[in-house]
């Protein structure tokens, strides 16, 4: 009797978490994960997304310069982006690191120190990151639409105001600056920002 009680409990807890977890279909993961590539390198680009296991796998194969990332079902609103493939070092550092357990300032100094003793390349020539977000209220997971924005990252590390002409925040809305400059993270920021 005692085994009978305990396999539906057992059921329970495991449909409980997959539930909390709302993985997605991989068709829609890829869908959403391209949103924010340009037309003509959506069907190219490859794509990370997550497992019914909510671990993070290659959904599909790409065959251009472009990652992309599908939404982390874990996190709150919707946000996925794409990144040059010269980056995918730096991105997938900041994913180990991440799974580690990692703050964001022990990230940034550790792939800090990285970068300066040579055991982490960043991109020597601009590199480009397009990045749409938006609410669940806004989000279709059946279609894989969003109703979002656009902000778009360009690193180019260890740039600077100077050497740019950017400044460091931006005085009106959508217009680029220099987040980070001098550093290995040196990236304009171009977005919805004041």
């Amino acid at each position: 009797m005692r085994k009978f009680f305990f396999i539906p409990l057992l059921f329970l807890v495991f449909t409980s978490n997959a539930q909390e977890t709302n993985i997605l279909p991989e068709s829609v993961q890829i869908k959403t994960a391209v949103l924010p590539a340009p037309d003509s390198d959506k069907d190219g680009a490859m794509v990370y997304g997550y497992d019914t296991t909510g671990a993070l796998i290659v959904l599909r194969e790409g065959s251009n310069n472009l990652v992309c990332l599908a939404d982390d079902p874990n996190k709150k609103g919707i946000s996925v982006s794409c990144y040059s493939k010269n980056l995918e070092p730096f991105m997938k550092r900041g994913r180990e690191l991440n799974a580690e357990g990692k703050s964001f300032g022990e990230k940034r100094e550790i792939r800090g120190m990285e970068v300066a003793q040579g055991k982490l390349e960043m991109p020597k020539e601009p590199s480009m990151t397009y990045i749409y977000y938006g609410t669940e209220e806004g989000y279709n997971s059946a279609t894989g639409e969003l109703d979002g924005q656009f902000r778009y990252v360009i690193y180019t590390p260890f740039a600077t105001t100077a050497s740019t002409g950017l400044p460091d925040k931006p005085h009106a809305k959508g217009m680029p600056w220099l987040m980070d400059p001098g550093t290995f993270r040196a990236h304009i920021m171009v977005g919805p920002f004041n």
